[in-house]
């Protein structure tokens, strides 16, 4: 993009003096510059692949490049936290859609690609990965704003800036265990499930989540509970006895958000998940029974 300005001259003669008219040029960089990721949002651990775009406008070849990507940096206290942090080795260098050696890299400061060369009227691509750091905001409404500069002897710098938002929503998870191990033949057995919710949405009625199982030993008499409180059959929940399927009823599981925080001292987000907890009480049959059910379930 040009940049202009304005120029006025002055004859000045015995007696007097006469201003020119209002002259206005324009500068052109020689170099300009893209940063874009795919990812729309980001989860805490994600992995985001950025491109930077150097085009040339000039007959010269620029050689030297400096590209510097801050990864998001921000003070915090009195120090500075990254929320992004490189993939080593994962960068590609291309000159004109040609692959080229890989470039050299440094962390120290940020992140710093060394003797870069934009062609003549061409293009040249860095193309590399981060991944999201604890220093990463989670809670809606978060944002990694990193900006990236290009410079040289010479040249002004030229910076761009690329945000990408925190994902909103429920990230959930489920695991499952036994109670008693083992359980005596024909005794009374407890399927344990731990839901947890890692996003910064809450699970709601409204999202008719389902937890589904099929029983393999098949379970009899069961009684199903849900943060404590008994579900009734039907309302609750649904057991085909013959088949050993055991399903919730649409919107019966609900989860809180997580919480985060941020830790006074580092900077460190934490997550403490939303939960819930469904259990399954009932009894097994005997080990005759169980055939090459006992590896199932």
């Amino acid at each position: 993009m040009a940049t202009t300005f304005t120029n006025t001259a002055t004859l000045s003669y015995n007696g007097g003096s006469v201003k020119s008219n209002v002259a206005v040029g324009a500068v052109e960089g020689v170099l300009s510059v893209t940063k874009a990721t795919a990812a729309e949002t980001y989860r805490a651990g994600d992995t985001l692949t950025y491109a930077v775009s150097i085009i040339n406008n000039s007959d010269t070849a620029v050689t030297n490049l400096t590209v510097t990507d801050d990864l998001g940096s921000y003070i915090f206290n009195t120090g500075t936290v990254q929320p992004l942090r490189y993939v080593e080795d994962s960068a590609l260098y291309f000159i004109d859609g040609v692959l080229q050696p890989a470039p050299a890299v440094s962390t120290a400061d940020g992140l710093v690609f060394s003797d870069i060369t934009a062609p003549s009227n061409g293009n040249t691509v860095l193309i590399y990965e981060a991944t999201v750091t604890e220093f990463a905001p989670l809670e809606t409404g978060g944002v990694i704003e990193n900006t990236v500069t290009v410079s040289s002897t010479g040249l002004c710098d030229v910076n761009v800036t690329e945000s990408v938002t925190a994902a909103v929503g429920a990230a959930l998870s489920i695991i499952k265990s036994i109670s008693p191990v083992p359980v005596a033949e024909n005794g009374e057995v407890t399927y344990t499930f731990r839901l947890q919710n890692n996003g910064n949405t809450a699970l709601t009625a409204a999202d008719n989540a389902v937890v589904s199982d099929t029983f393999s030993p098949v379970l009899s008499d069961i009684s199903v509970t849900l943060d404590g409180t008994p579900l009734t059959e039907g309302a609750g929940y649904t057991y085909n006895q013959t088949t050993g399927l055991f399903q919730t009823a649409n919107g019966v599981i609900t989860i809180p958000a997580a919480t985060f925080t941020q830790d006074a001292d580092t900077g460190a987000w934490s997550v403490e998940p939303g939960t819930a907890t469904l259990t399954v009480t009932g009894i097994i049959g005997s080990v005759c029974d169980l055939g090459s059910a006992a590896s199932g379930g």
